[in-house]
């Protein structure tokens, strides 16, 4: 029983260095556009951001099929594989001669990321399954550090390379060395691909095999959860970029000092991820809600503070409101059989990630209709009060997956899917 606990927190703590590297490698370009632009001799800054932005829908589109594979396959093995992909298309970006090369190469990084979530969260809440929201709390840690380290590290080396493309390179390496580490170390969990056969043979005559949901309700409810905390997405990545012009725009600030007052928002998190997803496993709605309430009051009360105490609002926001994912991963994650954890979770990020994504280009799109009344900071407000509301607009999520839990046929103890509650579900009050 010790040995398999020590191999249990082995895999966890390495499956959390690898959600470092695929959160760092989504934010390391972001303080080298201009040296790109002129690496590249780009026309515009906008090609070098969209370097970022093909990469993150090469990061979420492929999410579905992915997850459908880390439902049949050893989700260990996708992990490294999509992790030394996704190193591989770095250190291809530093070695880029020309822009087209260079988007085909954010491509495939963005690619080997999407490897990662439906792997990693179906085979976490496996290993952990009596305590899966601490479990996911602490894999958090790892995205927290590469949202922090990502931009410094490559923001360092970039200046003191005089080369965009030394950190980038360097990262990519490092990507390798983690990938091997972890194929070498990790847990191999019990085999999924005979997991599957079961059950989809024992629910062939239910028309449940290669279904997420076995009746529309359930889809209804999926969806929706899906739908309402992607407008959670949509606020947190809006917030990230707003803030970052607002007190560039309105209050002065330089990149780097705006940078390290974001960067303040994902350090928080390392802190309340792993506290809350423990405190969670008594209570996902009560403690879900009350963490997103708090994340959107804080978002209305922060360009409304003096600039003294923006950095303050900034850290006690993150705090909340990033440690609201390992919970709502949970919960996605008790609300459906093993068997389909991984598409189901490749979907739910779709959703989320796209979504979420659309925040960038709206945000900067709103304010640039501010003119010169960019530079005036009560003209934010009415955007704050918008994503806030947004906040607590996603909260109906939670109930969502709460009532997906209570309908979904869940396996009986021999890992088999329970036919009778299929036959006798409750019809939707």
């Amino acid at each position: 029983m010790l040995q398999k606990q020590i191999h249990r927190a082995r895999t966890l703590w390495l499956t959390g260095i690898l959600h470092a590297f695929t959160h760092l490698y989504q934010v390391a370009l972001l303080p080298l556009y201009l040296r790109i632009q002129q690496d590249l001799k780009l026309s515009s800054v906008e090609q070098a951001t969209l370097l970022v932005t093909v990469l993150g829908f090469a990061y979420f589109i492929p999410s579905y099929p992915l997850g459908t594979l880390a439902d049949r396959l050893s989700r260990k093995k996708l992990l490294a594989l999509g992790l030394v992909i996704n190193s591989v298309g770095y250190i291809g970006l530093s070695t880029a001669p020309n822009y087209a090369t260079a988007l085909v190469f954010a491509a495939i990084a963005g690619f080997g990321g999407s490897f990662y979530h439906p792997a990693a969260t179906a085979l976490v809440a496996g290993l952990f399954p009596e305590a899966r929201g601490r479990a996911l709390g602490l894999l958090g840690i790892g995205a927290s550090a590469g949202f922090c380290l990502g931009p410094l590290y490559a923001g360092w080396r970039a200046v003191a390379a005089q080369s965009w493309r030394v950190p980038v390179f360097e990262l990519g390496v490092l990507g390798l060395l983690a990938a091997g580490l972890f194929a070498w170390l990790a847990q191999e969990e019990p085999s999924i691909s005979a997991q599957f056969a079961l059950s989809t043979a024992t629910a062939k005559g239910l028309r449940f095999d290669f279904l997420l949901f076995p009746a529309p309700v359930l889809w209804a409810l999926f969806l929706g959860a899906s739908f309402s905390l992607s407008l959670r997405d949509f606020a947190g990545s809006a917030m990230a970029t707003s803030t970052s012009l607002f007190l560039q725009n309105a209050h002065g600030f330089t990149p780097q000092s705006a940078g390290l007052s974001i960067g303040g928002i994902f350090l928080a998190s390392a802190i309340s991820n792993p506290i809350f997803g423990h405190l969670s496993d008594r209570g996902r709605i009560r403690w879900g809600t009350s963490l997103l309430i708090m994340a959107a009051l804080l978002i209305n009360v922060f360009p409304r503070v003096p600039v003294r105490s923006m950095n303050i609002v900034l850290l006690i926001y993150g705090f909340f409101f990033l440690a609201s994912y390992p919970i709502t991963e949970a919960a996605v994650m008790e609300s459906v059989p093993d068997s389909v954890r991984g598409r189901v979770f490749g979907l739910f990020i779709t959703v989320g990630g796209l979504v979420g994504n659309l925040s960038h280009w709206l945000v900067g799109s709103w304010i640039r209709k501010l003119g010169i009344g960019a530079s005036q900071a009560a003209n934010y407000l009415p955007l704050y009060a918008s994503l806030s509301l947004l906040v607590f607009m996603s909260l109906a999520g939670l109930p969502f997956l709460d009532a997906l839990r209570k309908r979904q046929p869940l396996p009986s103890h021999q890992g088999r899917v329970n036919a009778i509650s299929v036959l006798n579900m409750p019809e939707a009050p």
